[in-house]
Order: C-alpha cells, then sequence, then structure tokens
C-alpha cells in the first residue's frame, strides 16, 4: 500500500457541503447497527440463553457488516474508475484498485465476519455450545468488528483533515462519533461491573490501555473539548441502547439452570464515566495546542487521567451497589444472568483479598497510564496528519 500520511499527497480543493458524503453516512448507520447488535446479543445471552445464527441481534450485527464492507467496496469502484485524478490522489492503490485507507480497513473486517460466520456454525456442530466467548470463530468476528469500527473512524479522520472551515464542524463530529463507537467497542461490558471497582485489575487493566484511546483520538481531532465529547458519546449510546432500550423488551430463559428470575432483557453495567478524566486531557491538550507533546505532556496527563478515573469509579460503585441505584436509569441491579444465584454478593464488592487495590498497584497504574498516553499523544499526532 501507498503512504497515508499528508505529506504523501497534494491538498486539493474541495468545495464546501451542506451534507456528510453518502459512504461515509452509511458506514456510520452500519457501525451504529455492529453495535447495537453486540449490545442486543449480550443481553440475549444473559436473558434468555442459547440463540441460533438468525437470531435478531446476529442479523443487526452483520447488517451493520455489509453496510460498511458493501460503501467501502462501492466506494473503492467509483475511484478506481470513475474518479478524477483529484479524488485518485487522496486513496490508497490496492491490487489495482484505488480507495481510502479506512475502506480497506472496512473491506478487511467484512471479510472476516462473513468468514467467521460458517466457522462458527461449524464450530458448534462438531464442538457443541460455547463454554466461554474465546472460541477462534468468535475471536475472527470480533477483530472483523473492531477493523470496521476503525475503518469507518479513518474514513471520516481522513475527510476531517481535508475539510474546509465550512465543512469542519460535521467532520469533526463525524469522526468524533465514529471515535466514540470504537471506543464503546473496546471497552468490554464483562469486566466494568462496579463490583470490580475496588479491585487492583480493574484499575491496572484500563490504565493500561483506555488514557491511549481517548487521547489520540483527542489528539488527532481539530474540534476543541474532543475527548469530552467523544467520551459523552460513548456514554450516551451505550446508556441509552443497553440500560434504557434493551430492558423494555419481555425475555424469559430457554437454557438451564436457571437460578434467578428474568421477565425483560438484561441490561448491561452503567458505562464508565470517562467524560471525567476526558475534561483534563482537554485542559492540558488545549495549553499545548499546536505545540509538540512529549514525556512532560504525558506524565500530567497520565497522571490527572488515573486520579480522575480511580477516584470517581471507586466512589460511584459505591452508590450502583446501593439501593439509590436500583432502578431504570441507572441499573444497578438489572445486569446479571438467570444463571447466576441471587444473594448479597450482587451488592457487595468482590475478592478483596485475591484482588486487593494497594499502594503499589495504585502506583504502577499510575506508570500505565502515563505510558499508554505518551504513546497515545505519538499516534494521534500521526493520525491528524492522514490525509488518505
Amino acid at each position: 500500500m501507498e503512504s497515508v500520511a499528508h505529506a504523501a499527497v497534494a491538498r486539493p480543493r474541495v468545495e464546501s457541503s451542506t451534507a456528510l458524503p453518502w459512504y461515509l453516512i452509511t458506514m456510520i448507520f452500519g457501525s451504529t447497527s455492529i453495535l447495537v447488535g453486540i449490545m442486543w446479543d449480550i443481553s440475549w445471552h444473559i436473558s434468555i440463553g442459547r440463540d441460533t445464527f438468525w437470531s435478531p441481534p446476529h442479523a443487526a450485527v452483520y447488517l451493520g457488516g455489509l453496510l460498511a464492507g458493501l460503501s467501502s467496496g462501492v466506494l473503492a469502484l467509483k475511484t478506481t474508475f470513475a474518479g478524477s485524478a483529484e479524488e485518485q490522489a487522496l486513496t490508497v492503490r490496492l491490487w489495482g484498485f484505488r480507495a481510502p485507507f479506512g475502506a480497506w480497513v472496512a473491506v478487511w473486517g467484512c471479510f472476516a465476519m462473513l468468514v467467521s460466520a460458517p466457522y462458527d456454525n461449524w464450530w458448534h456442530n462438531a464442538y457443541g455450545l460455547d463454554i466461554g466467548d474465546m472460541t477462534p470463530p468468535h475471536l475472527l468476528l470480533i477483530s472483523g468488528i473492531v477493523f470496521i469500527q476503525l475503518g469507518v473512524m479513518m474514513i471520516a479522520l481522513s475527510l476531517q483533515n481535508r475539510a474546509t472551515p465550512g465543512e469542519m464542524k460535521k467532520l469533526g463530529l463525524a469522526h468524533l462519533y465514529a471515535a466514540g463507537l470504537v471506543l464503546a467497542m473496546l471497552i468490554p461490558v464483562h469486566i466494568i461491573e462496579p463490583n470490580r471497582r475496588h479491585g487492583g485489575f480493574f484499575y491496572q487493566a484500563f490504565a493500561a490501555y483506555l488514557p491511549f484511546l481517548v487521547v489520540s483520538m483527542a489528539r488527532s481531532s481539530r474540534m476543541r473539548w474532543a475527548a469530552t465529547i467523544l467520551s459523552a458519546i460513548y456514554m450516551l449510546v451505550i446508556a441509552i441502547i443497553a440500560l434504557w432500550v434493551i430492558p423494555l423488551f419481555p425475555a424469559h430463559p430457554k437454557l438451564g439452570p436457571v437460578n434467578m428470575a428474568i421477565t425483560h432483557m438484561a441490561a448491561s453495567p452503567f458505562p464508565l464515566l470517562v467524560v471525567f478524566p476526558a475534561l483534563a486531557v482537554d485542559f492540558f491538550l488545549q495549553r499545548r495546542e499546536g505545540k509538540r507533546a512529549g514525556w512532560l505532556d504525558a506524565a500530567m496527563i497520565g497522571v490527572a487521567f488515573f486520579v480522575i478515573f480511580f477516584i470517581v469509579h471507586w466512589y460511584f460503585a459505591i452508590f450502583q451497589l446501593s439501593p439509590a441505584a436500583r432502578n431504570w436509569f441507572f441499573a444497578g441491579d438489572r445486569f446479571y444472568s438467570y444463571a447466576h444465584r441471587p444473594g448479597p454478593h450482587h451488592y457487595q464488592f468482590w475478592w478483596p483479598k485475591e484482588d486487593p487495590m494497594t499502594l503499589q498497584i495504585f502506583g504502577l497504574s499510575v506508570l500505565w497510564s502515563i505510558l499508554s498516553t505518551r504513546v497515545g499523544l505519538w499516534w494521534g499526532q500521526w493520525m491528524s496528519k492522514v490525509q488518505r
């Protein structure tokens, strides 16, 4: 592939438009459909149990993948055979075809998703029901989904980086929305239960990669308060889909053992409050706007990010396990599977001895956060130059 960097291509004049490109709208819709299907499928498994390949959540996932993949394919054909010289200059060539880099990423993701479907069906016929989520077919499906989400974000990013002032706001928001969906895909639902938030693993895990995601996406954006906006998008999208809409639908378990009565689709845990440490990211990035960020910036942002993340989630977890959170808005007790045995452990912190939060773990988490931030600053700076 050819380089996708800013310096490798000429920057043509782009006329201002009141609408987003058709392919970006279609890919964003597909990306959203994938996320809806994923959250729906998670709820289906913990509320109903075993599903078939043709279940509604799977249909939403594969519909989204097909929309993103076909849009990218049509864009590649159109650019290759009917594109102007200026349009072709803003693409990457692969096997004789030309398309934006993000389109090729999405095409690969769509292909991986489609291959994973018959592979998963064969796996079930050969080995029966899945004991865990990390089977080879599921890993292939997950990788395809992540690549599609990244491809959509890269498409929006390249358009933002070439935008005229009149287009900047809508393309900048499209980039941040796509980035918010990537953030939603890469924050695993099964490790954000409030019961884990007084243990060391929860904080070490997110300190290792969450600052990288937020900082790199914000650094690549042309909008102010980018980290806050994309974090708010992540929180709002997850809350609407998984906490406030999906639980409205009735559901009953169909696979034993049934240890807890379920009458409606289960919710997911309330999304992480990433918007609060994101405010600190934006504060420091705006102070360094137009300047090259280094290790000192990484240290300040990384420390601020983790300290705020730690304080907010440590105390919010106490609230989430209290009776005050047992309602439709916070879903404090509505994310357990029918297979879980009801009891006081639903409202307690888990593994206080096996997974303690010590001063040593806190310091190691701060170090992880600084390193993650430094890589995020470097990667975000590169993404801010992507034109293809």
